[in-house]
């Protein structure tokens, strides 16, 4: 069906074709009334029709994604939230993983300039180095969505919207949980901490917050951290490492930046004939379904929740800046903390 607005502009061009041909008269197949006939060229309406971005308002928006790879179990249900999401918001997806490569998500960008897509959307993998790209994608026109991990540029015009978690309150609860659980002890407490990927938003702000809020407490004291990129791999390999220094250096609390890390620290603290979540105090930050059942199984004593499923968020805001709307600079999603008591409850209800 036509909108109003066209219809009125076809009511004007044929009431002009008509005054015309009263003027001019003629009753050959020339002039105005031939026009009718015809049906009028492309040139002949030219002014009259509305711009070609009303024109093309119904058809699908066309997002790239540069996702920045497939890590962990909370990468995964993000790229699965993104590609559903995308599906039900009749969004075209160009989705590129860079597999934790900054180079392959600049080619991904430029890939997706070259296609001429609506809006271009990044998963940072770490927060240096985007200027230059930003420009190009500034200068082609298209705007950006900063996802899940904010980048570090001087200029904050250079993107729409960064839609993401507060990574750095997630540290603050991780310290909170700990200060809280070991309250009652007055000796000093050895924390080793699992970081995700050198440079990365998350692993920066995690730790930065939940060294913030032991700062004050004498006995809390972090004596062991070490990268292990967010994967089950690397927290297994960094906690045996951790495990084979003398036994008075062993850590009473394990904090680790995500849930695969934790995972796999838990496997090598069984490994050292150690009871994880008993004699190592555990707190996580994600809140997979994995980490719910090492909840419930008594290894991991608290989760952070960390909400992957960003897709329905993305879209909206790919809506809101085709229609020329105006996003909030930042968009945070609502989080929560879990219990070993509380992941008996709510295990069920994880979607990751």
């Amino acid at each position: 069906m036509r909108s109003v607005k066209e219809c009125l502009v076809l009511l004007f061009f044929v009431l002009t074709l008509m005054l015309l041909g009263g003027c001019t008269g003629g009753g050959n197949n020339s002039g105005p009334q031939a026009l009718l006939k015809q049906g009028p060229s492309p040139a002949a309406l030219t002014g009259l029709l509305p711009p070609a971005a009303e024109i093309a308002a119904d058809k699908p928006a066309r997002l790239g994604f540069s996702q920045l790879g497939s890590e962990s179990t909370w990468r995964e249900a993000n790229t699965a939230s993104i590609r559903e999401a995308a599906g039900e918001a009749g969004i075209t997806l160009l989705l590129k993983n860079a597999e934790q490569d900054q180079q392959q998500q600049f080619e991904a960008i430029r890939s997706f300039i070259r296609s001429g897509v609506d809006v271009i959307a990044i998963a940072p993998v770490v927060q240096t180095g985007w200027e230059p790209i930003l420009l190009e994608i500034k200068q082609a026109g298209i705007p950006v969505i900063i996802l899940d991990r904010s980048v570090n540029v001087p200029d904050s015009s250079l993107y729409v919207t960064f839609i993401g978690s507060d990574f750095y309150e997630e540290g603050v609860k991780a310290a909170k949980y700990v200060r809280d659980k070991m309250r009652h002890h007055s000796e000093e407490i050895r924390i080793a901490e699992l970081q995700g990927t050198v440079g990365s938003t998350p692993s920066i702000d995690r730790g930065r917050g939940f060294r913030k809020l032991i700062a004050d407490q004498p006995n809390l004291r972090i004596t062991l951290s070490a990268p292990a990129d967010f994967t089950r791999s690397g927290g297994h390999e960094v906690m045996k490492a951790f495990l084979q220094q003398p036994k008075e250096k062993w850590p009473r609390v394990l904090y680790s930046h995500n849930d695969d890390m934790a995972i796999g620290a838990v496997e090598a603290i069984k490994e050292a004939g150690l009871v994880p979540g008993e004699d190592i105090i555990i707190v996580s930050v994600d809140g997979t379904r994995r980490a719910f059942e090492q909840m419930v199984a008594g290894s991991i004593n608290a989760v952070v929740e960390c909400n992957p499923l960003l897709g329905p968020l993305l879209m909206q805001a790919v809506k809101e800046i085709m229609a020329g709307r105006t996003l909030p600079k930042r968009m945070v999603t609502p989080e929560d903390i879990y219990t070993q008591e509380l992941a008996v409850i709510e295990i069920n209800n994880r979607k990751y």
